[in-house]
């Protein structure tokens, strides 16, 4: 079930990524839920417990290109495209990276990895599918924790390279 949001509130909801936003002076909203540790899909529930459409949800996901650690942001609803994940970033190769190593070099744990507020910025890539919705929401650094803001800012935020990098499949 969704609880109340915050506008550019850190208040008991502060994690880097909002600490981040906070400081950049960005409009952003803090949208939670209750995590079921049971959920299959940390993002599906993220989207159904907010009542969001999945299409404006997307996952962080940690990959590996030409060895060097890459933030790729994907809708809930769709699954990463490595090979244009690899071409986005000016690489050959990619394939996704150690779950330990995502932890340990981002900072939040999986599930709760945030693009933003990252311990070591990583080269970034946002689905082009973004700049098709006023906002999105993006994991806030823990689960059940969620920020919507608008795609041009999380681009901006994160240095990432806008592209088509998500698969889209269809039944």
């Amino acid at each position: 079930m969704a609880k109340k949001t915050k506008k550019n509130s850190s208040g008991s909801t502060g994690t880097p990524a909002t600490t981040a936003l906070t400081a950049a002076g960005t409009a952003f909203t803090v949208r939670s839920y209750d995590h079921d540790p049971a959920a299959s899909s940390y993002g599906e529930e993220a989207a159904q417990a907010l009542g969001v459409d999945p299409g404006r949800v997307f996952k962080t996901l940690i990959a590996s290109v030409d060895d060097r650690l890459t933030v790729a942001i994907v809708p809930v609803s769709a699954s990463l495209d490595l090979k244009a994940l690899a071409a986005a970033v000016g690489g050959k190769r990619a394939t996704m990276a150690d779950p330990a190593a995502a932890e340990r070099t981002t900072g939040y744990v999986r599930g709760g990895i945030s693009p933003l507020g990252q311990r070591k910025r990583l080269p970034t890539a946002l689905d082009a599918s973004a700049d098709g919705h006023e906002t999105v929401c993006v994991s806030a650094g823990r689960r059940g924790l969620e920020v919507e803001l608008s795609p041009k800012d999380l681009a901006s935020l994160t240095d990432a390279v806008v592209a088509p990098i998500a698969r889209f499949d269809t039944p």
